[in-house]
């Protein structure tokens, strides 16, 4: 059994350490507990580890977030991979920092990434893992927020909540949606009030 765990983000320096790179620092972690490497393919940085009889493979998009669904369907095709064992991971504003969202389908809910991932598949029903960025950002400032780097005080929760997500797509590979699902959603990393 294979699966496709893709990582949303943006590539380049500029972009490291930023909210919106959430999704590749997640399956960068992947990566590095399983010792695996990364290689440029593709549309995407890829790497390939076993566990437990089961093939993992990794992509973190280079095409830019916004087209994110060209990496995906063409990862999923060139490796026969059913959309069913596709995770896509993502951050999400409309979720609070420290709490991560589960889902085997939804809506693009505005976020570029998704919304191309779900033009270029023709549906909307793959799994997703939505980590959620928080939405402490003015009016008029929310591009800015995502594209961000993270401050101080996330910083310190951060390395926990990269974890908790690396934690949950392992689960999801090994034991199903439905049990990752039950696992993980009720889990959340507390963050006091700044």
């Amino acid at each position: 059994m294979k699966y496709l765990i893709a990582g949303l983000g943006n590539i380049g320096s500029d972009y490291q350490g930023t909210r919106h790179n959430i999704g590749f620092d997640v399956v960068d972690r992947l990566a590095q507990a399983a010792q695996s490497e990364w290689e440029s393919v593709n549309y995407a940085f890829r790497s390939e580890f076993k566990f437990k009889g089961k093939t993992i493979i990794l992509i973190k998009p280079t095409t830019y977030m916004n087209l994110s669904g060209k990496a995906v369907k063409h990862h999923l095709v060139k490796e026969n991979i059913a959309v069913e064992q596709l995770l896509v991971i993502v951050d999400d504003l409309h979720i609070d920092f420290g709490t991560i969202r589960l889902r085997p389908s939804g809506s693009h809910a505005g976020h570029n990434g998704l919304r191309d991932i779900e033009a270029q598949l023709g549906s909307s029903a793959y799994p997703r893992l939505r980590m959620g960025i928080g939405s402490e950002f003015g009016r008029g400032q929310q591009v800015h927020f995502v594209l961000g780097k993270w401050n101080s005080f996330e910083s310190s929760y951060l390395d926990e909540i990269i974890q908790l997500g690396a934690d949950t797509a392992m689960e999801y590979a090994m034991a199903g949606l439905a049990n990752a699902m039950n696992k993980y959603n009720s889990k959340k990393i507390e963050i006091p009030n700044q």
